[in-house]
Order: C-alpha cells, then structure tokens, then sequence
C-alpha cells in the first residue's frame, strides 16, 4: 500500500458504472463536450450488477405486459396513468438509443436490442374480466393502440405455441399481444456507452475503486475519498456535482453524504433467481415475453413471466424470477449492509414499512422455503409440458426496494424508481428498482433540469436535448402523428418491428 494520496478535480464525478451514470455521463458530454467527469466502479467492469443481461429483465419495460403499472380501482376501473407514463419514457430512451446509433457513438443495434413481442397472459373468469378492462383501458390511447386481445384458443396457441401446449380447449385464457414489443440487453449499451466514453477528452474511468466517503465543503462542492482496491492507494475527489447510481449500493453512499434530503429512507433488499433453460428445441418453440399476474403480497419485480432473451447473440429462455432474501445490497455485497443501513432518521420509517408489510414478509418466507418441485410446479403454470431436465436454477440480481417517512411520519415501501437530488443541485441518488434501466434516459433528463438549472435553459442545451430526443419537452399520447413518426424513424435505426 501506499503513501500517497491522490488528488483530482473535475466538475462532475459519477458513482457506480451501471445504466444510469452511463446515460448521464453520455448527455453531459453531448451537451458540453469539455466538461470533465470521473466515473468510480467498485468491480472491475462496467454493468456488472443491476444493468447486467443476466440479473435484470430486459424487457425493455414499455407497459406493453407488466400488469402491475394498471392498477384496478376500487369502482373496478383501470388506471391506465402509470402505464401511459412508462411508455412515455421508454420513447425517449428510444429516441436516445437511436441518435447514439446514427453518430455511430454505439455499435449496431444488433448488439443490444432486438424485437420480441410482449405479451400478458391470464387464466380463470376473473382474470380474464380484468385483462380485457386493462386492454380496452389501454387501447383507447394511441401510445397502445396496436395491442391486441384474445380469448380464443387458436389464435392465443399462434402467439405462443409452447405455452399453450397440453392445455384444455375449454379452459377460461386471455392474452393481449403487441408485437412492437423489445427485448434489451442492458449489459451490453451500458458497456457500449462506457467504451464511448473512454474515448473522449476530459473522462477517466476507474474500476476497483471504492467510494469511502463523501463530504460537502462550505463552497458547496464536495470531497470524495476513494480507495483503490487492488493497490489500496487513496484518492480524493473534488467535484461541484455527484451522482450516485450504484444500484443497492446507492443507500449506503447516500447516508454517507450526510445531507438533509436523504433523512428517513431506508432500503429492503429482495433478491432473485431464474430457471433457465437448457434444451435448444424448447427454447427455439417460444418468441414472446409472456407475463402473468403477481401473487398476493408479491413485489412488482417477481411478476412471474417466461422470457425470450438474447444474450451476447444467443436466444434464452427463462422464468421466474422467483424472489429470494438475502441482507445484502447488491449480488457482490456483504451480508451487513442491511444492518449497517439501519440508522437513527430511518429506523422508524423502516419499522414501520415492515408493519405494514407482513404480506411480503410472509411471500418472501414461502419464496425462499420453495423446493425444485415447487419452482417446476410454478413453472407449469406457464408451460403444462416442462420438464425438470429442461431447466437449471440461476441466482439472478439483488434489488433494493426504497422505504421512505410517510405524511404521518411512519414509513412506506417503495417498488418504482426515485431521484433524490439536494436543494443545491450539487448530489442527485437514483435508488430503487424497477422500471429501471428502460427509463434511464428519462430519468436522467429530469435529473439534468432539476441539478443543472441554469444550464438546461441556454438556447444550446436546448437545441441539442431536442436533436438527441426530438419529442424532448413534449408528451407523445396526445400527438399520435409525431408518435407514429418518431416510432417509424426508430425502428429503422434500431432495425426493429414498427407493427
């Protein structure tokens, strides 16, 4: 080990080096080439936690199946707001990915997103009453006007043959189908746009680097110690902004930081394992992503679906994810980091969002006691002709729900994403989980109006959001020709099915 410290300056530094900081890094520095960001990962490569293909969904999370973002309502109405928003925001990503492709910033899009269709899927009168609300709920807006419903056996055994196999004629089925649907390899664009990155002035990448602590000066920039893993040589850090987007390490760091936003959240950490499936023959029967309805007291991210994934050019198939509890933070964390987060400002908080839990608690309890047999059992409810010998168990991502002080001062469980960002400007933190990486880039463009306020306004920042993401500033529901335009023009370049 050595003496010396290591002193840098730059004018933003980027903590963790999954989806997230890869997007801000890439917009900041299109929309001012000589600004300088250091990027800190503690693994030794990029996208290896939550952004990585294997320990996320991939989905390309668009609405267009996850039937958790259509609540019902009391009255039996569909809400169809959450859903329209997501969509929304995958446009945009959209849009980004594809102006990264024609300035050739990425390679082909071959490597990272590919059409799959997306699909729900229920079964009994229920369900069924339910999905076909959700549809015509969905299908009024333009953003979902090419879903399609069916009840009928032999067009539902066309959408999805393998999943259909060996069931009853008779039985109560429905499905909505849209074949605009994606599949995204997020490992794969984080590492791109990092590679990117790495390329351009005023940039330094450093792996093996652990963030220790995180101080705010009186002149409101901020001091970072960092140690480097492998010499174990320390680093400070000076810089005017910090993002954190490390994923279940994001609390932790966020605590550190000491400042008043973050005061009362707290983080439950919910892990995941998949089947995957070995026999190429069933694997080439199915080309869908096909999710059904979570069980009671399930988090949003157990929704069980069965995926057709494209992994560094190789077709999968897998199912679950079938949730787990570990009191880590992230796959690579240690077991205290759930104690260790437990603090003074957020103990009730947290107390209380587990009072109010015991549904999970107790799901997450059945989860971890499942056997073989009950995973297999669960996977039949899917596919009736799986085989035990088709299928192996793969330990997927941690993710790390958000409890945050409620109005009455108890706390509340989280499942989407939240920025928090200081009342500065100078520190925003991505925490939480789903829908994650498909909103990167609207999450980071609100995260550059709330923390670069001056900036975003000047006519040049303007114009260049607007030639990165030409619906910036704009909804597209509401404009169902710009929609259409900009969802033609995006198909070809990403070489995706437009319907």
């Amino acid at each position: 080990m050595s003496d010396k410290t290591i002193r840098s300056n730059s004018e933003v530094v980027l903590i963790g080096a999954g989806i997230m900081s890869a997007t801000l890094g890439v917009i900041l520095k299109e929309l001012q080439p000589d600004i300088k960001i250091e990027i800190y990962e503690r693994l030794d490569v990029a996208a290896a936690e939550s952004s990585d293909a294997w320990n996320n969904a991939g989905t390309g999370h668009s609405a267009f199946c996850e039937l958790n973002y259509t609540p019902e309502k009391a009255d039996g109405s569909i809400d169809p707001k959450k859903a329209i928003s997501i969509a929304e925001s995958f446009e945009i990503s959209r849009q980004f990915w594809s102006y990264l492709v024609e300035q050739k910033k990425v390679p082909s899009p071959d490597n990272f997103i590919k059409s799959v269709p997306h699909m729900s899927f229920v079964w009994g009168d229920k369900n069924v009453e339910y999905l076909k609300k959700r549809f015509e709920a969905l299908q009024n807006n333009p953003i979902f006007s090419q879903m399609e419903f069916s009840s009928d056996f032999e067009q539902l055994k066309k959408w999805m043959p393998l999943v259909m196999e060996g069931r009853d004629a008779n039985e109560k089925l429905a499905a909505t189908h849209m074949e605009i649907g994606t599949d995204v390899n997020f490992g794969a664009l984080t590492r791109s746009m990092f590679n990117y990155l790495a390329t351009l002035d005023g940039v330094s990448l450093h792996f093996n680097h652990e963030v220790k602590k995180l101080k705010q000066r009186e002149d409101k920039s901020w001091r970072i110690k960092i140690t480097d893993i492998a010499t174990g040589d320390v680093r400070k850090a000076y810089t005017k902004f910090v993002f954190i987007g490390a994923g279940g390490g994001s609390l932790p760091l966020l605590e550190k930081a000491n400042v008043p936003e973050g005061d009362g959240y707290g983080g439950f950490p919910v892990s995941g394992q998949w089947l995957k499936c070995t026999n190429p023959e069933v694997i080439a029967k199915h080309q869908a992503k096909v999710y059904g309805k979570a069980s009671v007291g399930a988090p949003p991210m157990s929704v069980p679906h069965i995926d057709t994934r494209v992994i560094d050019g190789e077709k999968a198939l897998l199912f679950g994810p079938f949730a787990g509890f570990s009191t880590r933070f992230l796959k690579n964390g240690s077991y205290l980091d759930l104690p260790l987060s437990i603090k003074p400002n957020n103990l009730i908080p947290m107390l209380s969002a587990g009072y109010h839990n015991i549904p999970l608690t107790k799901y997450l309890i059945e989860q971890v006691r499942q056997s073989p047999k009950d995973r297999m059992k669960a996977l039949r409810e899917y596919l009736p002709t799986a085989r035990s010998k088709d299928w192996k168990l793969e330990r997927a991502g941690q993710r790390v729900q958000v409890i945050k002080k409620d109005e009455n001062g108890g706390g509340v469980l989280e499942f989407g994403t939240e920025v928090i960002s200081t009342h500065d400007g100078s520190l925003a933190v991505l925490l939480g989980a789903s829908p994650g990486a498909s909103t990167a880039v609207g999450i980071m463009v609100d995260l550059i109006s709330r923390c670069f306020t001056n900036q975003i306004k000047t006519p040049e920042w303007q114009s260049k959001m607007k030639t990165m993401i030409p619906s910036y500033g704009q909804t597209l529901n509401d404009k169902p020709e710009l929609l259409a335009e900009l969802r033609k023009h995006t198909s070809e370049v990403l070489k995706l099915k437009n319907s």
